[in-house]
């Protein structure tokens, strides 16, 4: 998978301080003063690039749904063919968003019921997208896992995924490497567990 390796954008900049920031501390316990000095410029600089704090929540949530999907599709592409290594794969972008991207969960977590009702929608839906590609891939994988049972359980895998956010200090944790690992073998061993019982 290629990585991109071009410093990110005013906007990007921005918008990784405002989730790092609400994550911290809330919505509503950070100011857009406080986002532009993160960045290096003034509040009121923020507005050239978005309408206020909302709009930088919706792009957030929105943005990291649409990357999740994108990327679930994409991986499963370059799998074809292969279910094991399609779910394999799907499992190290998962992994990936929970390890890098901590703050965004958390954010999820807490405010996403801020967003307006069709910013809101639109999470949800490309959410369900995203469940059902796994759950397809999943049955493919195990096939005499029923459909409700295969969506449980892929759920149950994102919580174990999403919970880094809540594994200790960093220092705390084994080093990156070997917690992808230990992670791929946890939400690998959790599906196998699920399909083993219908045999």
């Amino acid at each position: 998978m290629a990585t991109r390796t071009d410093a990110p954008t005013r906007r990007e900049q921005i918008l990784k301080e405002a989730a790092r920031l609400f994550a911290e501390r809330g919505f509503h316990g950070v100011g857009v003063d406080e986002i532009g000095a993160a960045v290096g410029i003034s509040g009121p600089g923020l507005y050239r690039h978005f309408a206020g704090k909302d709009a930088m929540l919706a792009e957030l949530l929105i943005g990291i749904s649409e990357r999740l999907l994108t990327g679930g599709k994409r991986r499963s592409a370059e799998a074809a063919g292969s279910p094991d290594a399609a779910l394999d794969s799907l499992i190290e972008g998962h992994i990936d968003f929970a390890l890098d991207d901590r703050p965004l969960i958390t954010l999820h977590d807490r405010e996403l019921d801020r967003l307006r009702d069709s910013d809101r929608k639109m999470v949800r839906q490309l959410q369900r997208q995203y469940v059902e590609l796994w759950v397809a891939t999943v049955r493919e994988v195990y096939p005499g896992l029923p459909e409700a049972e295969a969506r449980a359980s892929v759920h149950a895998v994102f919580g174990l995924l999403n919970s880094t956010p809540h594994l200790g200090r960093p220092g705390s944790l084994p080093g990156r490497d070997a917690m992808a690992d230990l992670l791929h073998r946890l939400a690998r061993g959790a599906l196998g567990a699920a399909a083993e019982g219908r045999r």
